[in-house]
C-alpha cells in the first residue's frame, strides 16, 4: 500500500519540515535519522510498524536539507538540525518522550535531549555517532583533502553507500561541529539509555557508544555490541533487534 503523503510544518523563518505522526499512547516515540537519510528508511518505518501494533504514537521526520523538508543539504550543519529536532519535539509531541538516534541521529537525539530534559522518559541510539565532525571526519581527512577544504571551504569525501554522490563536508559544517561536541565532558541525562552497535562498523567505531556509555551521566544504560554487525544495522534481524529493545524499554518505562 502507498505510503500517505508527508504532513508538512513551518518553521519561523519559512523552512518546512515534513513529517508523519501516529496519534497514540505516551510515551511517544520520536526517531531522528542519520547523515543524508530521511525518515522513509527501514528503521523508522519498523519503528512505527511496532507503534501502531501497539498504539503508541510515534513522530518521524525529515530535517533541513534532507528528504522532503525544504533547503539544501549543504547549507545544513549540526546545529541547525538540533534545532529542527526540538522544534519538531516542541510543535508535533506532547508528554513524555522516547527518542530513538541512528547515526548522527544518535547525536542530534542527545543535544535534543539536552535541551528538553524534563520530557526525556528514555534514549536508544542506533550506531550513534556523537562528535563525528570531529573524531570522524576530520580526522581522516588526507592532507590533500584539508588543503582543499582550507583553500575551497568545502571537500568531497567517498559515499561508499552511493559512489556517484560523494559527500561534501564544508568548513562550515566542521566548525559547527566543533560547538556542539558531547564526549570531552559528563552528558548530564539521568534517563534510561539503550545502545546498539555493530562491531563491523566501518563508519563509526563501535567504542563510540562504549565512550558515550562512560560519559552518559545515568547509571541505566546498557550496551548492545552486535559482533556481524556493519552500520546500517537493517537487516530483518538488526529491525527485529531494535523492535526488541525499544519495546523493553517501553515496557520498562510504563511500569
Amino acid at each position: 500500500m502507498a505510503e500517505s503523503a508527508a504532513e508538512i510544518i513551518a518553521r519561523e523563518d519559512g523552512a518546512s519540515i515534513a513529517y508523519h505522526r501516529l496519534e497514540g499512547q505516551a510515551p511517544q516515540v520520536v526517531f531522528l535519522t542519520g547523515f543524508k537519510s530521511d525518515m522513509t528508511g527501514d528503521k523508522a518505518l519498523s519503528l512505527e510498524a511496532l507503534c501502531q501494533e501497539r498504539g503508541q504514537a510515534f513522530l518521524r521526520f525529515d530535517y533541513f536539507g534532507h528528504g522532503e523538508s525544504s533547503g539544501d543539504f549543504d547549507d545544513g550543519t549540526i546545529g541547525r538540525w538540533a534545532d529542527d529536532s526540538v522544534y519538531a519535539i516542541d510543535q508535533l509531541t506532547e508528554g513524555p518522550l522516547i527518542l530513538v538516534g541512528s547515526s548522527m541521529g544518535g547525536w542530534l537525539m542527545l543535544l535534543a535531549a539536552l535541551q528538553r530534559r524534563d520530557r526525556i522518559a528514555g534514549l536508544v541510539g542506533i550506531a550513534a555517532a556523537p562528535d563525528f565532525t570531529e573524531d570522524l571526519i576530520e580526522q581522516e581527512l588526507t592532507p590533500e583533502q584539508k588543503t582543499a577544504l582550507e583553500r575551497d571551504g568545502v571537500v568531497e569525501i567517498p559515499n561508499c553507500y552511493d559512489p556517484d554522490s560523494p559527500y561534501r563536508i564544508s568548513q562550515k559544517f566542521i566548525d559547527d561541529g566543533r560547538k556542539h561536541l558531547l564526549l570531552r565532558d559528563t552528558i548530564p541525562l539521568d534517563c534510561p539509555v539503550r545502545l546498539i552497535h555493530g562491531m563491523q562498523d566501518e563508519d563509526v567505531p563501535f567504542e563510540t557508544s562504549m565512550r558515550l556509555a562512560e560519559k552518559l551521566q545515568s547509571a541505566n544504560v546498557e550496551v548492545t555490541l552486535v559482533k556481524n554487525g556493519n552500520h546500517r544495522l537493517s537487516e530483518p534481524h538488526d529491525l527485529q533487534r531494535l523492535r526488541h529493545i525499544t519495546e523493553n524499554l517501553l515496557i520498562e518505562i510504563e511500569r
